[in-house]
């Protein structure tokens, strides 16, 4: 005997996927009702008490899914009178076919009964009994679609093999998988239709078919702004990684719709296919992205307050307008005030200038700055034209190429004595760097390396001198990271620096080279590891070297991770090992979905006087 679908009697239509929140059960409770027990005393809300054992759901992984809907269950043991004891029997009888059903088992029965608890008034035992009967498996396997060319990509994506067990859950799961994959291959207006299974009886196989309208296979054409006129098709044209005539894929299309989002001045932004009507000569249909456009608040105030070993008490406040100057003109305005440092400066920022995640920046900034290592009163333009990583898109290629001109009078420590010689510099200076990223994430990576390349050409001119200066500064800066596990990542840093072309006493304090920090050589403070003068207060040098070693051990959304750094700072230009100083700690991390939260404590080994005791650094993302 053959019979069509899941649920209900032999000669209906039943469906695979029916849950266990809809379908008739096949046998029922018996109709024979136990007598009402006599009340329970004292307890009005709950005159009758009951217990329930279910019996055939363990052996097939059922018991926790009967536990979460039954009905019983959710009485907690506890009924009005004796029918209402029943009628929960009974639905948890549908629930459990149900059950069944879901997991193949089309012939299952369950049975209910309700007996009284002899010696003890106002309390009944329910058992339930569940027989699985053979369990149903598929057979033939069929697609039916409207373009013959989709038929492998569905039968791929369907991943259903004959043999394989009837259950809800993974023919589901499939569908919807079809409904995904096809979009990413081509096809954006798939529709998966209703699916049919015929059950034969004697086999205990199940003949599946779906049907699924394809839909035109599409390629990208040109785009459509509807809406707030946030941007318009010309700058949104900018977004997306992909070119007119590409197939379609809805990864990329997700992928140009959180890049939108990540502008920051929609409120909700959303982008569709739009067919055309047009072919092309490869005879796919011409599609057009419609972007529905919400605008959002394009100001916002900001401020954040710390403190850092060597740096004191901090706190930034921040007004921005993020479009300004549209499109995506934003201009900002930071005050930091401070025990060592107060600032106040403005930023102007073109993002997506004429390119994806290339940023135009231009900002002007005085500063007052109190250091051990120096003092400085500071006035400075800059700008630069960059092309960075972003948690959306992550590249392999970075770079940033700039300008800056400084004015700044600071004091110069020095190894002789005890003055601290007070000097204006003039400074200009033309910032490069260039980057490689191999690994595997932008702010928690666990596998490849990375490369950072810097050099900064600039001419100095100080009072009091007889002419320029002329400097190079560089840092090469590389890591590296290799799971050893599954839960274990080892994850290494190197990082040199040199200042070639002139000595370190004609260079202003500020630009020389330190070592100590979060960012730096962890267990020292800010600045602290180096030459020192007679004061104790660090110099700086023209040389730098560092290491870092640490192993990331994660457990769910924490992890612990053991670290040691090392460092030197030299007077001569040429980075060394010999004499590194170490630095060891152990640190927290809190995994949330846009990256880790850092909390990491370091002491320095073998201590030197004036040096930090304990140093403790709070961050957003790995140390490196």
């Amino acid at each position: 005997m053959s019979r069509r679908g899941f649920v209900g009697t032999p000669t209906r239509r039943k469906d695979v996927a029916g849950g266990p929140g809809e379908g008739p059960a096949k046998l029922s409770v018996p109709p024979a009702k136990p007598p009402p027990p006599p009340a329970v005393e004292g307890d009005p809300d709950a005159r009758i008490r009951y217990a329930t054992s279910v019996t055939g759901l363990d052996p097939l992984d059922l018991d926790a899914r009967f536990k979460e809907l039954s009905a019983l269950r959710k009485g907690k043991g506890k009924a009005a009178n004796a029918a209402q004891v029943q009628a929960r029997a009974d639905e948890d009888v549908k629930l459990i076919e149900r059950l069944l059903k879901s997991e193949g088992y089309y012939d299952g029965l369950a049975l209910a009964t309700v007996d009284p608890v002899a010696d003890k008034p106002g309390e009944v035992a329910v058992t339930l009994t569940a027989t699985p009967g053979d369990r149903y498996s598929l057979g033939k396997i069929e697609t039916r679609l409207d373009d013959p060319n989709a038929v492998p990509l569905t039968r791929a994506a369907l991943g259903l093999k004959t043999g394989d067990p009837i259950v809800a859950a993974v023919i589901e799961n499939a569908e919807a998988t079809v409904a995904l994959r096809l979009p990413e291959q081509g096809y954006p207006f798939v529709e998966v239709g209703a699916r049919d299974v015929l059950l034969d009886d004697a086999t205990h196989l199940g003949d599946y078919t779906l049907p699924v309208k394809a839909g035109p296979r599409s390629s990208f054409g040109g785009f459509r702004a509807v809406g707030d006129p946030v941007f318009g098709v010309d700058h949104i044209a900018l977004f997306p990684r992909f070119k007119p005539g590409e197939l379609y894929d809805a990864r990329k299309v997700d992928d140009l719709r959180q890049a939108l989002v990540a502008t920051s001045l929609y409120s909700t932004v959303a982008v569709e296919p739009v067919r055309t009507g047009t072919i092309n000569p490869d005879g796919t249909e011409v599609v057009d992205l419609l972007v529905r456009q919400s605008k959002g608040p394009w100001r916002s105030l900001a401020g954040s307050a710390g403190y850092g070993t060597g740096e004191g008490i901090k706190v930034t406040g921040s007004w921005t307008s993020r479009n300004l100057f549209p499109p995506e003109g934003a201009l900002s305005v930071e005050a930091v005030a401070g025990t060592q440092q107060q600032s106040l400066g403005t930023t102007f920022r073109r993002s997506n200038a004429g390119q994806r995640d290339r940023t135009v920046q231009a900002n002007a900034s005085v500063a007052r700055q109190r250091f051990d290592a120096y003092n400085a009163e500071t006035v400075s333009l800059a700008g630069s034209i960059a092309r960075l990583s972003t948690p959306i898109w992550q590249k392999k290629w970075t770079y940033s190429v700039g300008a800056e001109l400084i004015g700044t009078r600071e004091t110069r420590n020095v190894l002789s004595n005890t003055d601290r010689t007070r000097s204006t510099y003039i400074i200009a200076a033309l910032p490069l760097q260039l980057g490689y990223d191999g690994s595997d994430s932008l702010l928690d990576p666990t596998r490849g390396f990375r490369l950072t390349g810097r050099i900064s050409p600039e001419a100095q001119k100080r009072t009091g001198s007889g002419g320029y200066d002329g400097y190079a500064r560089m840092l090469l800066e590389g890591s590296t990271y290799f799971p050893v596990t599954d839960s274990i990542v080892l994850a290494g840093r190197t990082r040199l620096g040199s200042i070639v072309g002139a000595s370190r006493d004609s260079i202003a304090p500020s630009r020389r080279l330190y070592a100590g920090g979060g960012g730096s050589v962890r267990g020292f403070g800010y600045q602290e590891l180096g030459p020192k003068d007679v004061n104790n207060d660090p110099i700086g040098g023209r040389s730098l070297t560092e290491f870092a070693v640490e192993a990331r051990y994660r457990f769910g959304n924490f992890g612990i991770v053991p670290f040691i750094d090392a460092g030197r700072v030299g007077a001569g230009s040429t980075p060394s090992i010999s004499n590194l100083r170490y630095g060891a700690g152990i640190g927290g991390r809190y995994y949330t979905n846009f990256g880790p939260m850092r909390v990491d404590i370091a002491t320095p080994i073998n201590r030197q006087p004036g040096e930090s005791k304990v140093a403790l650094y709070i961050s957003i993302g790995q140390a490196f």
